[in-house]
Order: C-alpha cells, then sequence, then structure tokens
C-alpha cells in the first residue's frame, strides 16, 4: 500500500508545521515561565499576619496562669483589627476587639477569658519580662468546652485570616 507523501518527504526534507500549533506552544513556554516568576514572588512575600501564637490549651476556671487563654501575632503592615474567637462551626464565639490599631511588625498581644460576647471594657497585663497583653472583658456566658480558633480580619485592606492551628477550653 502506498502512502501519500509530500515531494520534500520524499526526497528526505523535513515536514511542515501547523502555525497553529507553534503558537500554542510558544504560549505555554511564555505562560510556563509566567508562573514560575509568580510563585517565586508569593514565596518571598511576607504573609498578612505573621507569628500566630497562643496557648494548646486553658481553662477559665482554674486560678493561675492558665485561666486565660494567651493570643499574639504581627502584622506585616500597619493596619486596624478586627480579632474574633471561632468555634469549630466558624461561628463567632466572642468579639476581643473591633478596628483596633497595630502597627506593622509590633508583637500585638490580647487575652480571652472563655467568655462569649464582644468585649466593652479593656485592662493591661505587663508580664515580669515587660511584655503587654491587652485584656478584653468580655461578660457573656463562659463558652462551652471544645475546639477554637482566632480570626484577625484587617480593616484597610478588606482581608480576614483564620490561625491554622486550633485551642481547647477545657473545663476545670
Amino acid at each position: 500500500m502506498a502512502v501519500d507523501r509530500t515531494p520534500e518527504e520524499a526526497e528526505g526534507g523535513t515536514t511542515s508545521i501547523d502555525p497553529l500549533a507553534g503558537t500554542v506552544f510558544a504560549l505555554l513556554v511564555l505562560a510556563c515561565f509566567a508562573a514560575f516568576f509568580v510563585t517565586q514572588r508569593l514565596k518571598h512575600t511576607p504573609t498578612v499576619v505573621q507569628r500566630f501564637d497562643h496557648s494548646t490549651a486553658f481553662s477559665p476556671s482554674s486560678p493561675g496562669y492558665l485561666h486565660q487563654e494567651h493570643i499574639s501575632f504581627r502584622l506585616a503592615s500597619a493596619d486596624e483589627v478586627t480579632v474574633t474567637i471561632i468555634d469549630s462551626g466558624g461561628n463567632t464565639v466572642a468579639t476581643l476587639v473591633r478596628d483596633h490599631p497595630v502597627p506593622r511588625y509590633k508583637p500585638f498581644s490580647l487575652r480571652w477569658n472563655g467568655r462569649r460576647g464582644t468585649a466593652r471594657a479593656y485592662g493591661e497585663v505587663v508580664t515580669p519580662r515587660g511584655y503587654r497583653s491587652l485584656v478584653p472583658y468580655t461578660l457573656g456566658s463562659l463558652a462551652p468546652a471544645g475546639e477554637y480558633r482566632v480570626r484577625v480580619h484587617l480593616r484597610r485592606q478588606n482581608r480576614t485570616v483564620t490561625s491554622p492551628w486550633t485551642f481547647s477550653l477545657v473545663d476545670g
């Protein structure tokens, strides 16, 4: 059976490439390079909320150091933050601060007493090492034992970040 060949192919020449296929290939190569550079930039861009830290468990009914949840973080850019505590279902349990100014790269520390509601008054605690923590007073009922997370909303950036780690409120 004979196969139809172009005169160039019959003489050992090269076949022609479809111009559309060449264009698509060139676009795919450019897209790969662009994706590489975007990925590199994202890897080196600091996260919006940095150094999320909190204790792993606390008991509001126990006396001493672990009767409040210790929360701290830093921001890559100064902003006004709203800090809430959410339960495992994503529901807001307590609002600790609303539109509170936080400077860039300065640790912001606060404590939660395990109670529901929105803080109406604030105090401050200074540790022997000189660390300051804002203490919001929420006066609602005690939240049930369970797993909770911290959610930080940055007003100017209109972004919300939830802590990737949970902490436990345990019964005394």
